[in-house]
């Protein structure tokens, strides 16, 4: 007797198809170029794509439709046109927007700034933060002072 397959999450299919995932890698390497400068890859490095496909989570109705969203506006694949198209049409979905581009925008963020070698070549020790930390430096804490002014703004239970 075959085991029935576990029911997909109410918030979307994590599942990128092939077509969504060469427009993403495209997308992704106008967002962030690869540089040799700083001798970091590009957000379309093929472990920072494997990372934004395993973390998409609740968030993959928004990619789907973000990446729809950019399919419409490229009349197909960005990934199958010229760098001056894409370039183009990314404009045009950055000048559109809205909540599904910018959970797009984060997780795509998320993932370059894990990768070791981005966090090598931005001067950090390539860990998760904790248990050790991150030593940050001291700020102004008078920045703070306009949101201690404002009062309690919640209701007691």
């Amino acid at each position: 007797m075959s085991k029935a397959a576990a029911p997909l999450p109410a918030w979307g299919d994590p599942i990128l198809s092939d077509a969504e995932k060469r427009s993403l890698a495209a997308l992704c390497a106008r967002m962030i170029p690869a540089s040799a400068e700083f001798k970091v890859p590009g957000a379309d490095d093929a472990l920072i794509q494997a990372d934004i496909a395993k973390s998409l989570d609740r968030d993959a109705a928004a990619v789907h439709r973000a990446l729809a969203q950019l399919e419409r506006i490229s009349g197909g694949s960005l990934a199958d046109l010229d760098i001056e198209k894409q370039e183009e049409s990314c404009a045009t979905l950055r000048a559109e927007g809205g909540a599904d581009l910018t959970a797009l925008g984060r997780i795509i963020l998320q993932c370059y700034y894990r990768d070791d070698r981005v966090m090598i070549s931005l001067g950090m020790e390539p860990r998760p933060p904790f248990p050790k930390g991150h030593t940050l430096p001291q700020g102004d804490w008078a920045l703070l002072d306009p949101v201690r002014k404002r009062g309690k703004i919640w209701r007691e239970v």
